[in-house]
Protein backbone atom coordinates (compact mmCIF):
# COMPACT_ATOMS: atom_id res chain seq x y z
CA UNK A 1 0.00 0.00 0.00
CA UNK A 2 1.58 3.35 -1.10
CA UNK A 3 1.08 5.69 2.31
CA UNK A 4 0.28 9.00 2.61
CA UNK A 5 2.17 10.01 5.06
CA UNK A 6 5.13 8.81 2.64
CA UNK A 7 3.90 10.50 -0.48
CA UNK A 8 2.22 13.71 0.64
CA UNK A 9 2.56 15.20 -2.58
CA UNK A 10 0.43 12.24 -4.70
CA UNK A 11 -1.96 12.18 -2.56
CA UNK A 12 -2.67 15.79 -2.37
CA UNK A 13 -3.22 15.42 -6.34
CA UNK A 14 -5.00 12.44 -5.84
CA UNK A 15 -7.50 14.10 -3.62
CA UNK A 16 -7.59 17.06 -5.92
CA UNK A 17 -9.28 15.38 -8.79
CA UNK A 18 -12.91 15.34 -9.11
CA UNK A 19 -14.79 12.05 -10.35
CA UNK A 20 -15.08 13.09 -14.77
CA UNK A 21 -12.70 15.58 -14.90
CA UNK A 22 -10.88 15.48 -18.17
CA UNK A 23 -6.96 14.47 -18.07
CA UNK A 24 -4.39 14.58 -20.05
CA UNK A 25 -1.23 13.07 -20.37
CA UNK A 26 1.94 10.37 -21.79
CA UNK A 27 1.63 6.70 -22.33
CA UNK A 28 4.48 5.61 -20.03
CA UNK A 29 4.31 2.20 -20.04
CA UNK A 30 2.14 -0.97 -21.25
CA UNK A 31 1.34 -4.00 -19.38
CA UNK A 32 -1.32 -7.15 -20.57
CA UNK A 33 -3.42 -5.62 -17.74
CA UNK A 34 -3.82 -1.75 -18.88
CA UNK A 35 -1.61 0.85 -19.30
CA UNK A 36 0.38 3.53 -17.27
CA UNK A 37 0.00 7.57 -17.89
CA UNK A 38 2.42 10.34 -17.19
CA UNK A 39 -0.10 12.89 -16.02
CA UNK A 40 0.56 16.23 -16.98
CA UNK A 41 -0.10 17.81 -13.78
CA UNK A 42 0.99 14.90 -11.38
CA UNK A 43 3.95 14.21 -9.30
CA UNK A 44 5.94 11.48 -9.91
CA UNK A 45 4.50 8.06 -8.50
CA UNK A 46 6.83 5.95 -6.12
CA UNK A 47 6.50 2.68 -8.05
CA UNK A 48 4.50 2.63 -11.13
CA UNK A 49 5.49 4.36 -14.46
CA UNK A 50 2.83 7.04 -14.15
CA UNK A 51 0.41 8.39 -11.71
CA UNK A 52 -2.83 7.78 -13.74
CA UNK A 53 -3.80 3.86 -14.97
CA UNK A 54 -6.34 2.55 -17.41
CA UNK A 55 -7.38 -1.11 -16.74
CA UNK A 56 -7.88 -2.80 -20.53
CA UNK A 57 -12.06 -2.55 -20.49
CA UNK A 58 -11.51 1.39 -20.27
CA UNK A 59 -9.51 1.22 -23.41
CA UNK A 60 -11.84 1.42 -25.71
CA UNK A 61 -15.76 0.25 -26.77
CA UNK A 62 -14.34 -2.35 -28.72
CA UNK A 63 -13.18 -5.91 -27.85
CA UNK A 64 -9.03 -5.73 -27.96
CA UNK A 65 -6.74 -8.62 -28.17
CA UNK A 66 -3.89 -6.10 -26.46
CA UNK A 67 -3.46 -2.40 -24.74
CA UNK A 68 -0.81 -2.00 -27.74
CA UNK A 69 -3.48 -2.12 -30.23
CA UNK A 70 -5.01 0.97 -29.20
CA UNK A 71 -2.29 3.15 -27.72
CA UNK A 72 1.47 3.09 -27.81
CA UNK A 73 4.31 4.18 -25.10
CA UNK A 74 4.88 7.76 -25.62
CA UNK A 75 1.62 8.83 -26.88
CA UNK A 76 -0.60 11.77 -25.98
CA UNK A 77 -4.19 10.44 -24.32
CA UNK A 78 -6.69 12.98 -22.97
CA UNK A 79 -9.13 10.47 -20.71
CA UNK A 80 -11.36 11.13 -18.03
CA UNK A 81 -10.73 10.09 -14.12
CA UNK A 82 -12.78 7.66 -12.83
CA UNK A 83 -11.55 7.30 -8.85
CA UNK A 84 -8.86 6.82 -7.20
CA UNK A 85 -7.04 3.53 -5.81
CA UNK A 86 -6.05 4.02 -2.31
CA UNK A 87 -4.48 0.97 -2.26
CA UNK A 88 -1.74 1.22 -5.29
CA UNK A 89 -2.03 5.39 -5.00
CA UNK A 90 -3.18 6.21 -9.05
CA UNK A 91 -5.58 7.60 -10.80
CA UNK A 92 -8.26 5.44 -12.76
CA UNK A 93 -8.88 6.51 -16.00
CA UNK A 94 -10.52 5.94 -18.98
CA UNK A 95 -10.05 6.19 -22.41
CA UNK A 96 -13.12 5.02 -23.81
CA UNK A 97 -15.12 7.49 -21.72
CA UNK A 98 -13.99 10.33 -23.81
CA UNK A 99 -14.98 8.92 -27.17
CA UNK A 100 -18.80 7.70 -28.56
CA UNK A 101 -20.53 4.24 -27.57
CA UNK A 102 -20.77 2.87 -31.14
CA UNK A 103 -23.46 0.84 -30.06
CA UNK A 104 -25.54 3.50 -28.86
CA UNK A 105 -25.03 5.38 -32.17
CA UNK A 106 -26.19 1.97 -33.71
CA UNK A 107 -29.51 1.77 -31.68
CA UNK A 108 -29.75 5.21 -32.38
CA UNK A 109 -29.77 4.48 -36.30
CA UNK A 110 -31.55 0.97 -36.15
CA UNK A 111 -34.79 -0.31 -34.74
CA UNK A 112 -36.30 -3.47 -34.01
CA UNK A 113 -38.05 -5.09 -37.24
CA UNK A 114 -34.99 -3.63 -39.23
CA UNK A 115 -33.10 -6.37 -41.63
CA UNK A 116 -29.37 -6.53 -41.60
CA UNK A 117 -26.53 -8.13 -42.96
CA UNK A 118 -23.28 -9.87 -41.76
CA UNK A 119 -20.77 -12.68 -41.07
CA UNK A 120 -20.93 -15.38 -38.11
CA UNK A 121 -18.55 -14.70 -35.98
CA UNK A 122 -18.96 -17.32 -33.04
CA UNK A 123 -20.81 -20.18 -32.43
CA UNK A 124 -22.11 -20.94 -28.97
CA UNK A 125 -24.47 -24.12 -27.75
CA UNK A 126 -27.17 -21.59 -27.55
CA UNK A 127 -26.87 -19.67 -30.57
CA UNK A 128 -24.35 -17.47 -32.78
CA UNK A 129 -23.08 -13.86 -32.86
CA UNK A 130 -23.47 -11.97 -36.31
CA UNK A 131 -21.28 -9.04 -36.54
CA UNK A 132 -24.19 -6.38 -38.13
CA UNK A 133 -22.32 -3.18 -37.91
CA UNK A 134 -18.28 -2.58 -37.28
CA UNK A 135 -17.55 -3.80 -33.74
CA UNK A 136 -21.28 -4.64 -32.94
CA UNK A 137 -22.42 -8.08 -32.61
CA UNK A 138 -25.88 -9.81 -32.31
CA UNK A 139 -26.76 -12.72 -30.72
CA UNK A 140 -29.61 -15.38 -32.66
CA UNK A 141 -30.81 -17.73 -30.61
CA UNK A 142 -30.90 -21.19 -31.52
CA UNK A 143 -34.93 -21.07 -31.59
CA UNK A 144 -34.40 -18.12 -34.07
CA UNK A 145 -31.97 -19.93 -36.39
CA UNK A 146 -34.11 -21.82 -38.75
CA UNK A 147 -37.44 -22.34 -39.59
CA UNK A 148 -37.10 -26.33 -38.35
CA UNK A 149 -35.78 -26.88 -35.14
CA UNK A 150 -31.56 -27.44 -34.84
CA UNK A 151 -29.71 -29.03 -32.21
CA UNK A 152 -26.15 -27.29 -32.31
CA UNK A 153 -25.69 -23.91 -34.84
CA UNK A 154 -23.22 -25.70 -36.74
CA UNK A 155 -26.30 -27.58 -37.98
CA UNK A 156 -27.06 -24.75 -39.86
CA UNK A 157 -24.54 -22.32 -40.22
CA UNK A 158 -20.77 -21.52 -40.09
CA UNK A 159 -18.10 -19.18 -38.88
CA UNK A 160 -18.06 -16.65 -41.88
CA UNK A 161 -21.13 -17.13 -43.30
CA UNK A 162 -23.38 -14.08 -44.46
CA UNK A 163 -26.80 -13.98 -42.69
CA UNK A 164 -29.49 -11.66 -43.35
CA UNK A 165 -30.91 -11.36 -39.96
CA UNK A 166 -33.86 -9.25 -38.39
CA UNK A 167 -33.71 -7.05 -35.40
CA UNK A 168 -35.63 -8.35 -32.76
CA UNK A 169 -34.49 -6.73 -29.93
CA UNK A 170 -32.26 -3.21 -28.44
CA UNK A 171 -30.80 -3.22 -24.82
CA UNK A 172 -28.91 -0.22 -24.36
CA UNK A 173 -28.27 -0.89 -21.18
CA UNK A 174 -26.50 -4.07 -21.37
CA UNK A 175 -25.37 -3.50 -25.01
CA UNK A 176 -27.14 -6.27 -26.50
CA UNK A 177 -28.94 -7.19 -29.76
CA UNK A 178 -31.73 -9.82 -30.15
CA UNK A 179 -31.65 -11.17 -33.72
CA UNK A 180 -33.77 -13.80 -35.99
CA UNK A 181 -33.08 -15.70 -38.80
CA UNK A 182 -36.98 -18.08 -38.80
CA UNK A 183 -38.77 -16.44 -41.12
Amino acid sequence: MISGTDHPELWAFLSSLSRGEILSGTVAAIEYFGVFVALDDGPDHPVFPGVGFIAVPDLSWRRIEAPSDVVHVGRRISCVFLGFDTWNGEARLSLRATQPDPFQIFADANSVGHTLCGPVTKLVPFGVFVRVADGIEGLIPLDELTATPVTAPEHAVQVGDELTVTLTAIDRERRRLALSRAP
